[in-house]
């Protein structure tokens, strides 16, 4: 290749051998599929960046087995379950507000700045501590309980701005 690739050449000439790659890695097709995928997006979006374009072969490998080391730490630090196997082992939950209050408060959370979203819901709709939300969000504890706090506030206000809910919260 003594002129650079253009991107659909690339796919021709690498897509096969990424794939096999891929699939020898995570023994199973939708994975390596996934994989190979991301491998090519990623080069749509930094190969350009690649000042010797003879070593696109070799950038391309070693992007996909980069995202396939972190696909897999991600899932040994945040394992899955599917929730079918497990429902029996879940808890009974009863709803603290009604279904339509609930509708209310969520659309709500959406509406909350984007930076407070995450922290709010890990702590109030999924139970997590401040430590385990610093850890999942990569943040310091400190930013963890300011961003709650900012939420929360955030949440308080467009609530009270929403008169059928703080009607029913006062009756």
């Amino acid at each position: 290749m003594s002129q650079d690739p253009d991107f659909d050449t690339l796919v021709e000439l690498h897509y096969p051998s990424l794939y096999r790659f891929a699939l020898s890695l995570t023994h199973q097709e939708s994975d390596a599929c996934d994989l190979t995928q991301q491998t090519f997006y990623i080069w749509a979006k930094k190969g350009s960046q690649l000042r010797d374009k003879n070593k696109a072969k070799s950038w391309l490998f070693t992007t996909l087995h980069r995202e396939y080391l972190f696909r897999r730490r991600k899932i040994v630090r945040f394992p899955g379950t599917d929730y079918t196997e497990a429902e029996s082992d879940l808890p009974e939950v009863p709803p603290n507000i009604g279904s339509t209050d609930s509708k209310l408060v969520l659309n709500a959370l959406g509406q909350v700045d984007s930076s407070f979203q995450a922290p709010v819901a890990l702590f109030y709709l999924e139970d997590y501590s401040y430590p385990e939300i610093a850890q999942i969000l990569e943040v310091p504890l400190g930013t963890v309980k300011s961003r709650i706090s900012r939420g929360i506030a955030q949440l308080q206000r467009l609530m009270a701005a929403k008169p059928d809910l703080a009607a029913r919260r006062n009756a």
